[in-house]
């Protein structure tokens, strides 16, 4: 049954692909804005089996999105809610198919070990601010069990150092309700496996994108008080769904050799 899943799942997102990427392409070569990708992405999770809720309202321009990470669902998900581009690591970029449809969106894939090639990632990261408006940033670096929070890295917050005039931040509080330990792509499991363990499972899976209060980064100078404030605020409300105080993710290994969180 779960391969009938998968087969019958992607029979959906191709034909998706069929009737969503020309026209997005057509848009584009008429120099228009391209509302394809996000509508693409929230068919795509779906069909993926997510049923997304949205909780507050999203800043629809100049906006930097700072959220928790746990599944390549996020950057569906928090596309379908808000349209817009990414920030995310290069392995997700060389997972087939979902690389590609992550590009679609103007994604920007980041190599945490290439140090040197921070300020070109910068300076893409900054073109497409311009271009979409608003930018998603995932900056724990990589995923995690969904109850719980790795320290905010603050390379890539470097673009709001200063930041454009009139760009806000708003936190992002991604939540898999019961559901994040069959969800969350973590420890030592390729992409693939992962999209594939999602597409075979049975029924729907709730999740909810929740955006938090924004505020003027210029009024937390510099990119570690940034980072510390958009962590403060979606820690505290990871802890209101949690109904306890957040426990720091304990790491991949240890997910790899068969812990279980809380």
């Amino acid at each position: 049954m779960g391969w009938a899943r998968i087969w019958a799942r992607g029979a959906l997102l191709i034909l998706s692909l069929m009737i969503f990427v020309p026209l997005h392409y057509l848009w584009r070569i008429f120099g228009q804005s391209s509302p394809w990708p996000r509508l693409f992405l929230a068919t795509a999770a779906r069909i993926s089996g997510a049923k997304i809720l949205v909780r507050g309202v999203p800043l629809r321009r100049d906006v930097f999105y700072i959220a928790n990470h746990i599944s390549w669902v996020d950057i569906a998900a928090i596309a379908s809610a808000s349209g817009t581009a990414f920030v995310a690591k290069a392995e997700i970029g060389d997972t087939p198919i979902v690389g590609w449809l992550a590009s679609l969106n103007r994604t920007v894939f980041v190599a945490r070990e290439d140090r040197l090639g921070v300020a070109d990632q910068i300076n893409r990261l900054r073109e497409t601010l311009a271009e979409n408006w608003s930018v998603t940033i995932f900056p724990e670096g990589t995923t995690t069990d969904g109850r719980s929070l790795l320290p905010f890295k603050t390379p890539m917050l470097k673009v709001l150092e200063p930041p454009p005039p009139g760009v806000m931040v708003q936190p992002v509080l991604l939540w898999y309700e019961n559901q994040a330990t069959d969800i969350a792509w973590v420890g030592v499991e390729a992409g693939r496996d992962n999209a594939f363990r999602i597409l075979s499972r049975p029924g729907n899976f709730c999740m909810m994108v929740r955006f938090l209060e924004p505020f003027y980064p210029a009024d937390y100078p510099g990119r570690k008080a940034i980072a510390a404030e958009s962590r403060h605020r979606i820690e505290t409300a990871m802890a209101e769904q949690l109904g306890r105080p957040v426990t720091p993710f304990v790491g991949h290994d240890w997910w790899a050799s068969g812990g279980v969180p809380d």
